[in-house]
């Protein structure tokens, strides 16, 4: 019997354990739906693990926060639940930099800097490229690094596909169930996911058969509750539309200060509104985000087909904060006196606690979820999709503890609060 978003059945863990064990000495074929990181990296380690892996990407690999994010990573600044996330992917970091050959990770250190008038600088910790007014330049961590996430994403999907993986472009519009119930009671009965249904560019559709389905479309997951029989509002995440700019290391810039002493600066608050946390990348060029008017998109009809958010290429910046970013950065380096030569946005996915959903769909014997990593998206990246890949291969995740982010976990409404960078507990980026 197959059933499309009908009301699913509730299942006993044990036989459903029981089944899903029996099935993993059959190749699994699991379908990735997004490819961000989270999909990329699970993509890469099932494809490792011998997986058939397909990925159901809207756009293009990257195309969102995967592709436009910041990049920042900081092996200590995790609390709680997130202490092994935040030490074992930062370790991870490293190792695939190797691996897959990145020319754009490097360790860095990471300052804390506020702006001052002349005559106040303290001379703590600088730059050769910090010439401005400077009242504070203080070492936060000297144990931190940088990547450029879309080169991450890309060769993380890349490494998948040199292994079979394939990356199918168009939009997952529901999945295929069937029950199996094997003369149980109903209460005993589980289903399955055995294909999930895509919309091809051109508007046809194709069914994708498989024997498992993860979910990691980032803020898009939230849509996709109702395809497992959840209700619309089951993974709440704000979406978190913020602006960045970037100062490029072009040819006359003099920019290469940038590349050769760099420092990821988290920046006191301006009178203009601005929060600036600067990364310097491995050519030279300055990315800056926490330049205010952050966009709180919680209204779900945004992200749907035919509103303003509905695609990463349709997710606009707010021009009207790079003058607020030019005037913050200058003040700090006459490098960044310039209007910056890139304006882009992307939407980060918040849920109400600030933890990511990663685990089983509590509807489905075979479905999982990987979703709403906060502003830590890059840096959890690794291990989440060695996670996923455990939970499914395994059926259970044994790199670290993924209980506190339970995808049943249930909160009616988003709280804002909680959505920016912290180092432990500490608030030190943009809280908006």
């Amino acid at each position: 019997m197959k059933a499309r978003g009908s009301k699913p059945r509730r299942f006993n863990r044990t036989a459903a354990t029981m089944s899903a064990m029996e099935s993993r000495a059959q190749r699994r074929h699991v379908v990735v739906l997004g490819g961000g990181i989270q999909g990329a990296s699970a993509a890469y380690f099932l494809s490792k693990r011998d997986a058939k892996v397909t990925v159901v990407e809207l756009e293009s690999v990257g195309s969102a926060a995967s592709g436009k994010a910041g990049g920042f990573l900081a092996g200590e600044w995790g609390s709680g639940p997130t202490t092994a996330l935040h030490k074992e992917s930062f370790r991870m970091h490293k190792e695939l930099a190797t691996e897959l050959e990145l020319e754009t990770f490097r360790e860095i250190r990471t300052l804390s800097v506020a702006s001052g008038s002349e005559g106040q600088k303290k001379g703590l910790e600088q730059t050769m490229w910090l010439d401005g007014n400077i009242s504070q330049a203080r070492l936060m961590d000297d144990k931190t690094a940088q990547v450029t996430p879309l080169e991450i994403t890309t060769k993380l999907m890349e490494a998948a596909k040199g292994r079979g993986a394939e990356v199918v472009i168009g939009r997952a519009t529901g999945v295929e169930f069937r029950d199996v119930v094997e003369g149980k009671g109903d209460e005993e009965g589980g289903r399955r996911a055995e294909g999930v249904v895509v919309r091809l560019p051109g508007g046809d559709e194709t069914t994708i058969g498989c024997t498992d389905v993860l979910v990691a479309a980032g803020v898009w997951s939230s849509l996709m509750a109702p395809y497992f029989g959840l209700p619309e509002n089951a993974w709440p995440i704000t979406g978190i539309k913020s602006t960045h700019v970037i100062w490029k290391n072009e040819s006359g810039s003099g920019r290469d200060a940038i590349r050769d002493d760099p420092a990821a600066l988290f920046c006191a608050e301006e009178p203009n509104g601005t929060h600036l946390e600067l990364y310097p990348r491995s050519n030279g060029d300055l990315y800056a985000c926490g330049i205010g008017g952050s966009d709180y998109v919680e209204d779900r009809t945004r992200l749907a087909e035919g509103g303003d958010c509905e695609t990463p290429s349709r997710v606009k910046a707010d021009v009207s904060r790079v003058k607020a970013a030019q005037k913050s950065a200058g003040i700090l380096s006459s490098l960044l006196a310039a209007e910056p030569e890139h304006v882009g946005a992307c939407i980060r996915p918040c849920p109400p606690d600030g933890l990511p959903y990663m685990g089983l769909i509590s509807t489905s014997e075979n479905c999982y979820i990987s979703a709403g990593h906060n502003c830590w998206g890059i840096l959890w990246g690794p291990v989440s999709g060695k996670l996923m890949s455990e939970l499914i291969m395994d059926g259970a995740a044994v790199t670290a503890d993924i209980s506190s982010f339970s995808p049943s976990r249930f909160l009616p409404k988003a709280r804002r609060g909680g959505k920016g960078r912290k180092m432990v507990d500490v608030d030190v980026g943009e809280q908006w």
